[in-house]
């Protein structure tokens, strides 16, 4: 079968409607080698959520084995942004961090984008965050 792109490999099923972005669920499953039907409704697994760009970003951080530096050099993008979308991405998955956690991970973002921006050098950001632990 042929999709609206025009390919013949099977379409990535979609976890987010996208008019309202609410969850879908699944209704009919089917076998394609003895083509036995199950019909109901099927809840799609956390990773179906996840937006096409959200589950490549996975896909990298796996291959990357979580170095976050090679996540890095593959999207080209700073540090404090894959941090950012790796957090986003957990949020997104359900796993919410404490407050506590919340406070720090962002204090410790905003320490890094002034190193980026220029604003504060490595050696104070090192000592900035050598005293929040």
């Amino acid at each position: 079968m042929r999709n609206i792109l025009g390919s013949s490999q099977t379409p990535e099923v979609l976890g987010r409607c996208p008019v309202c972005s609410s969850e879908l669920t699944v209704q009919r499953l089917r076998c394609s080698s003895c083509n036995v039907a199950l019909e109901g409704d099927f809840h799609l697994n956390p990773f179906n959520r996840l937006t096409s760009e959200q589950q490549r970003f996975v896909e990298i951080f796996l291959v990357a084995r979580g170095n976050m530096s090679e996540v890095q050099k593959e999207l080209g993008v700073s540090y404090p942004t894959v941090r950012a979308r790796l957090e986003e991405i957990i949020a997104q998955l359900g796993h919410r961090p404490t407050s506590d956690d919340a406070a720090v991970q962002a204090e410790r973002l905003r320490t890094l984008q002034e190193v980026e921006s220029g604003a504060l050098s490595v050696e104070e950001a090192l000592s900035r965050l050598a005293h929040k632990e």
